[in-house]
């Protein structure tokens, strides 16, 4: 970091807090719930100074050390049906992908490792639901043939931006941020 505790942080610098911390997950320093309000402060943190004591107990990890996790998390329905809430550490590109199935996926209580997250969402005769923060803001990249693609969210709010990617055929994508949005009909 700095010794300018009073400087601003930028999101680079709440980044490499995450990848610290993310380290720190994986290899047993930190629980999970540790590591998880960790990062919430690393991202709600405006200056410098506020960083500092939340790795200041831990080694040092250079950008090319960066733990998978953090970048890529993958999670694939295959003629099952698969839900993921609660408190759970999602990553900065998660691919979701649903074949003959149904993926249930709620970031409202995760732990989003950035201010930019990226949802690959493939789906194929399948239902693929995703439900986001509060204060997201949503934008779709994606697409649908022969199927439903609903992607509400906007930019109500200072909170993380999710990209939604990907193409869904014969099937029915709902990302929102309710779950009265969800019209399961």
């Amino acid at each position: 970091m700095t010794d300018q505790p009073d400087l601003r942080a930028s999101d680079a610098d709440r980044d490499h807090v995450a990848a610290v911390l993310g380290e720190a997950l994986a290899t047993g320093r930190l629980t999970s719930a540790e590591h998880a309000d960790r990062l919430d402060v690393a991202y709600t943190a405006t200056t410098v100074g506020e960083l500092v004591p939340l790795t200041r107990d831990l080694p040092e990890v250079s950008a090319s050390n960066v733990p998978a996790i953090i970048e890529q998390q993958v999670i694939d329905s295959k003629f099952s049906k698969i839900v993921r809430n609660g408190r759970w550490v999602a990553s900065r590109n998660v691919r979701l992908s649903a074949r003959f199935g149904a993926l249930i996926i709620d970031l409202s209580d995760a732990v989003l490792p950035g201010r930019e997250i990226i949802l690959e969402t493939n789906a194929w005769f399948s239902k693929m639901i995703v439900r986001v923060p509060e204060n997201a803001h949503v934008i779709d990249e994606g697409g649908s043939m022969f199927g439903k693609r609903n992607v509400t969210g906007g930019s109500g709010g200072d909170g993380p931006l999710i990209r939604v990617r990907g193409q869904s055929k014969f099937s029915k994508v709902i990302v929102s941020r309710g779950v009265s949005d969800w019209n399961l009909h």
